[in-house]
């Protein structure tokens, strides 16, 4: 059986706490804040998911080039959002040691990846901004879901936390989540995910977060 029984999670209300992810015993960073707008309206209409590949440098031009040309509405909080998207990569690259990283923001309507999971890759920060936060399970739950039994407390995420998961490429033992169920009650989520771009480290080759083979 695929070995998928710990999650421990580092918990503070800083962002410092994210490094953290590079510490063997740490398979959960999670820095908990505040809301600080109300995202919603980007959410309004028909906005087409945006992904791609982007530098820190470049970042904020192609983020708000791709919220204008692809249906965003709420245009008064492209730039805040844009700006939180520029933070938040750069820490995930610290984090990690990134040159690159892929952006994705996704306007979630249904019950997609419902099944508690690891991802394939060696970390992935998620970050909610209108809507449910992502489950995640702690290390007696993951457990008993990896022996098929129901888990007994699901933790969420809240809107805003900042969530770095550690997946499949960099240990043995990923942290577990799942998005939340939101279709039978009809919610709506706007959410963010940085994951690493195909060889995009400066790190050497040595590190325990380097080995990206390919982005799930």
């Amino acid at each position: 059986m695929t070995d998928l029984l710990t999650c421990s999670a580092r918990c503070a209300a800083t962002p410092a706490v994210l490094a953290a992810i590079r510490d063997e015993a740490c398979n959960l960073a999670i820095w908990q804040r505040a809301p600080f707008a109300d995202f919603t309206p980007l959410t309004e209409g028909d906005p087409q998911d945006l992904r791609f590949e982007s530098g820190l440098d470049d970042l904020p031009a192609t983020l708000r080039r791709a919220l204008r040309d692809n249906g965003f509405a709420g245009t008064g909080l492209h730039e805040t959002l844009v700006a939180d998207a520029a933070i938040l990569a750069r820490l995930f690259c610290e984090a990690m040691d990134l040159a690159r990283f892929e952006l994705r923001l996704e306007v979630v309507r249904t019950d997609s990846c419902r099944k508690f999971h690891a991802d394939y890759v060696t970390a992935r920060l998620i970050t909610t901004y209108a809507g449910e936060g992502t489950d995640w399970l702690d290390d007696a739950d993951a457990a008993r879901v990896a022996a098929g039994q129901e888990p007994r407390r699901i933790n969420r995420l809240s809107a805003f936390d900042v969530g770095l998961f550690k997946g499949k490429l960099a240990t043995a033992r990923p942290a577990i989540h799942r998005s939340p169920p939101i279709a039978a009650s009809e919610g709506i989520r706007l959410l963010m995910v940085l994951n690493p771009a195909s060889r995009s480290f400066v790190d050497g080759p040595d590190s325990a977060l380097s080995p990206v083979v390919q982005l799930s």
